[in-house]
């Protein structure tokens, strides 16, 4: 069955965009050591990748108070930077079966000691989301639902106020963009432990926005997952 559906409804490789053939599983076999996985030695809060193995944060975290627990991300964000665009803005939603399997993969000690109750992806305005037709991060936090089991609820969080995207802007002018822009509808499940889901982590300023409301919210441990992030 699968592969009469493959027949009709071609995947496409997330790293190169050719069409994969039926049964050839979810990434070309010569690109499939194209992406760059974060590795150790990585920051402790974060999760951004370190250049010396003495270090335990990066000079961001050193720096700034979060509301997360902790993060992890996936990939080095330069390695991926067409396969997420693609993803995000041309409708590349396939892709994420990919992710959401590597993140399994690559992640599982982290989900095993977080114990996460669910996946929390990080909303889009409404007329955001309108316009592009999806929401990048809630497809990445169902592919990752559909490897490991942990809900998503997608309705937990609104966003309430239609930013400027994060990439225009640097430093506290992110903070500020982002105050009071998230909004929980109602913690009727009473979760105490999530795991917020976004496609890429820069500073951590959308992680911690929505982290803040989650906790004023009752959620007792925020961890975050990202698909990329940049180097300190």
């Amino acid at each position: 069955m699968n592969f009469i559906k493959e027949l009709i409804y071609p995947r496409r490789c997330p790293v190169c965009d050719d069409i994969l053939l039926p049964g050839a599983g979810k990434i070309c076999k010569g690109c499939r050591k194209k992406p760059e996985y974060v590795k150790e030695p990585a920051c402790k809060k974060c999760g951004k990748p370190l250049r010396s193995m003495e270090a335990e944060y990066c000079g961001d975290c050193m720096e700034k108070r979060h509301y997360f627990r902790e993060g992890a991300a996936l990939f080095v964000y330069p390695s991926v930077k067409e396969s997420i665009y693609r993803f995000k803005y041309e409708g590349r939603q396939e892709y994420g079966a990919y992710y959401g399997e590597q993140i399994r993969v690559h992640l599982s000690e982290k989900l095993r000691r977080w114990k996460p109750e669910g996946l929390i992806p990080v909303p889009l305005h409404k007329k955001r989301q309108k316009k592009r037709g999806y929401n990048q991060a809630a497809v990445l936090a169902r592919a990752i639902s559909l490897e490991t089991g942990i809900p998503v609820y997608e309705d937990f969080a609104e966003r309430v106020k239609n930013t400027v995207p994060q990439k225009e802007l640097d430093g506290q002018a992110r903070e500020n963009n982002l105050k009071r822009a998230f909004k929980i509808r109602q913690n009727d499940v009473k979760l105490k432990t999530i795991i917020i889901i976004d496609d890429i982590y820069t500073t951590g300023s959308t992680m911690d926005a929505l982290a803040l409301e989650c906790k004023k919210a009752g959620i007792e441990t925020v961890y975050c997952i990202s698909l990329a992030i940049g180097r300190p």
